[in-house]
């Protein structure tokens, strides 16, 4: 067995207590994972400060200096037959350099340090310097001979590992850190070998992997620290891009799809009478569809639209291509009302063009669902719009050509994979009839920073919908607190007196659901005792609701009946009510970016003036202040889910969490490392361009690479 697989309780200083709280909280069981643990910040133990320099604004910071007096402070003698007492008792040290002096205090391993501290010694410490009754302080610094100081590396940039609290208890300490890391070093340096192929190091300028490890450990300087981190992350972000691309580049040129070399009829009437014109971006995103399409390769393709920006005006469309070429299109959406809203706007759309739309819920009427079955398995329904019940068993279609998935992180692999394989169509070719799976339009109105987009659905094509219809007028984002409540129902009042709607929601955190209901019915109680029969009419929405009440309540708001609808954030997806011209959006600073912007997207979609006002208690956290703040400044949903992922970090992004990131990245950062993501894309797709199955000798490095298990990457796409 190598060293790196070694258990990490066989490196010294190690032993089984330690490995078990190293495993289960930094999930580290051997040298090698120790060593691909990295340090998170470094810190410049290059330089000593001097004492009358000291501020408690100071980092840590190294000082060189004598100890002068050690004593023993507490409750209690000093002394007990003539030797100190060390039980209950904090040490403290003066040290002076010359230029003043300073306190170092020890609480615990009194007794070790009182014997090694002793008055006369010359010691480097190291710590933060605190101030405490007038006077600066160092509570437990790092101490060390200034001999055995250099050697260890404290003249040079130190690294700081993660930690937890049980961590350090032990005695895992920065310290204890380094020192196994240098430990498992000295072990595994031998046994480190490239993973990269000569000819990419030299092109790309990218250190070899033993120099990129040590350094990143214990750089010497700046330079090698920079000089290593590049490498390790060009190497993360390119094998995680190599794998999603490789997948697709055996998709794309390997799987026949269903050709469709017209636009057809339909689609020609249907554009010629829309009722405004496309933006530059929809005929754009159309086009990139369309060569889709006709390519004779299945389309797998993700279209990204800020909430608003025409989707699925871009959906009816390529619906009616596949239409124009004899084949049928479905449009599955997550929830009834959202089904229901695509089925309206559809149908207005379809008048003219002879096609057939229909409309299949779990609502759907017994009589309704028989004609429905047989118009798809004859082939007279064009365009079926519906929810999960598109998934049952008798539905059977004559010959889907094309899948239009709205939010699809709401739809499980498995579910969608059951809608394709009993879809199929059967197309001619010159080997006879074959029955292809039908193209793939993914749609999402959750916008996904480029970054996270390329490496969650790396390997499908990304089309972006990145301009808003003309007409669509901003909707005006407030900030208001509890002190402004009277005035905020005034304000309410005076838009319902104008005929306009008024949205109210409520967080809901699964971790307190019961808390989380009571706040959402007290809320609505208030609401209605401001907002009393019969002048004004106040319907609820929310997840513990059957599906008739939610159904019932929510059209009475879509259809006018009540001016103001309460709610959980069941609402967050597809309600499309014009009229509704405000949304308040009560403790918001429990809400993500993405889910706050989401939620604004539920008004502004009429002629009206739109707000949205934020509502949040008197004290926020600095990061709660930001987001709110970023809420008021821009409209842009991109611009926010960059944000919203520098924040929080990629995994916790609205909409992304269900899915999880593909891989773990070690070094490499989504959200801070963009262009060096972007580089590695470019390069990844070069290599694969003039060798697509990776067989030429210069890469054979990479296939072995590949085959390890931290880079096969889910295939987000794959359908059939």
């Amino acid at each position: 067995m190598s060293e790196l697989d070694t258990a990490i309780q066989y490196l010294p200083g190690v032993g089984p207590k330690r490995a078990a709280l190293l495993s289960s909280e930094l999930g580290v069981n051997t040298f090698g994972q120790l060593l691909r643990t990295y340090p998170f910040r470094y810190i410049d133990r290059s330089s000593l400060s001097r004492i009358c320099d000291i501020r408690s604004s100071d980092a840590a910071i190294q000082l060189k200096a004598t100890v002068q007096t050690a004593e023993l402070k507490g409750k209690g003698p000093a002394e007990q037959n003539g030797k100190p007492v060390f039980a209950g008792k904090r040490l403290s040290v003066i040290v002076s350099d010359g230029t003043g002096a300073v306190e170092m205090v020890f609480f615990k391993g009194v007794k070790w340090t009182w014997e090694k501290l002793k008055p006369g010694t010359e010691w480097i410490f190291f710590g933060k310097p605190q101030e405490f009754n007038g006077s600066y302080n160092f509570v437990h610094p790092e101490f060390d001979s200034p001999d055995k100081a250099v050697s260890q590396g404290s003249g040079r940039l130190t690294g700081v590992y993660p930690s937890t609290d049980k961590l350090k208890n032990s005695g895992i300490t920065g310290k204890a850190m380094n020192k196994m890391m240098a430990a498992a070093l000295s072990a595994c340096m031998p046994e480190l070998n490239e993973t990269l192929p000569e000819y990419i190091l030299r092109e790309k300028g990218l250190v070899d992997l033993r120099t990129a490890i040590r350094d990143i450990h214990f750089p010497a300087n700046q330079d090698a620290l920079v000089r290593a981190t590049r490498r390790l992350k060009f190497e993360e972000l390119f094998y995680l891009q190599l794998s999603l691309l490789k997948q697709r580049y055996v998709r794309s040129h390997g799987s026949m799809g269903i050709p469709m070399p017209k636009v057809g009829e339909a689609f020609n009437k249907c554009y010629e009478q829309l009722p405004f014109p496309l933006t530059g971006a929809q005929k754009r995103v159309i086009r990139e569809i369309r060569e889709d399409l006709k390519s004779g390769h299945q389309m797998n393709r993700l279209l990204q639209g800020d909430v608003g920006s025409g989707k699925t005006m871009v959906a009816v469309l390529s619906a009616l291509i596949a239409v124009g070429n004899g084949y049928q299109a479905c449009i599955m959406a997550p929830t009834e009302v959202l089904a229901q809203q695509h089925f309206k706007n559809i149908q207005k759309y379809l008048r003219g063009t002879g096609v057939q739309p229909a409309l299949l819920t779990g609502s759907s009427r017994t009589a309704e669902r028989r004609a429905i079955h047989a118009g798809l398995e004859d082939g007279s329904i064009g365009i079926i719009v519906g929810t999960h019940a598109l998934l049952e068993d008798n539905v059977i279609f004559h010959n889907l050509g094309l899948a239009l998935i709205d939010e699809q992180h709401r739809f499980g692999v498995e579910q969608r994979s059951k809608l394709w394989n009993k879809s199929r169509a059967a197309v001619q070719t010159e080997h006879g009839t074959v029955m292809l799976p039908p193209h793939v339009l993914v749609m999402t109105a959750t916008p996904i920073p480029r970054t996270l987009a390329m490496t969650l659905y790396g390997d499908l094509d990304v089309s972006v919908i990145d301009e808003m219809p003309p007409g669509r007028k901003p909707v005006q984002t407030m900030h208001a607190t509890d002190s402004k409540r009277l005035a905020l129902n005034n304000f309410i009042r005076g838009q319902i007196g104008l005929g306009r709607q008024v949205f109210v929601v409520y967080p809901l955190i699964f971790e307190n659901e019961e808390l989380d209901y009571k706040s959402l019915e007290e809320g609505f109680e208030n609401i209605v005792r401001a907002f009393p029969l019969p002048d004004y009419k106040v319907a609820i929405v929310h997840g513990k609701q059957s599906n008739e009440e939610k159904n019932f309540n929510m059209t009475a708001f879509a259809e006018g009946r009540a001016n103001i609808l309460v709610a959980t954030t069941v609402i967050e997806v597809g309600v499309d009510v014009p009229n509704a011209s405000v949304m308040v959006i009560e403790s918001a600073e429990r809400f993500g970016l993405s889910q706050l912007h989401q939620l604004r997207g539920r008004v502004g979609r009429g002629c009206e003036k739109s707000y949205c006002i934020l509502m949040t208690g008197n004290k926020l956290s600095k990061e709660s202040k930001h987001r709110i703040e970023l809420m008021c400044q821009t409209e842009n949903g991109f611009e926010l889910a960059e944000e919203d992922m520098k924040m929080r970090g990629p995994g916790d992004i609205e909409g992304t969490q269900q899915s999880g990131l593909p891989v773990s990245l070690q070094i490499a950062s989504l959200a801070r490392d963009g262009m060096l993501l972007n580089e590695a894309r470019a390069y990844a797709d070069k290599i694969l361009s003039s060798d697509p199955a990776l067989t030429a000798p210069q890469n054979s490095l990479l296939v072995q690479e590949l085959r390890k298990e931290r880079y096969s990457v889910r295939d987000f796409s794959k359908i059939s």
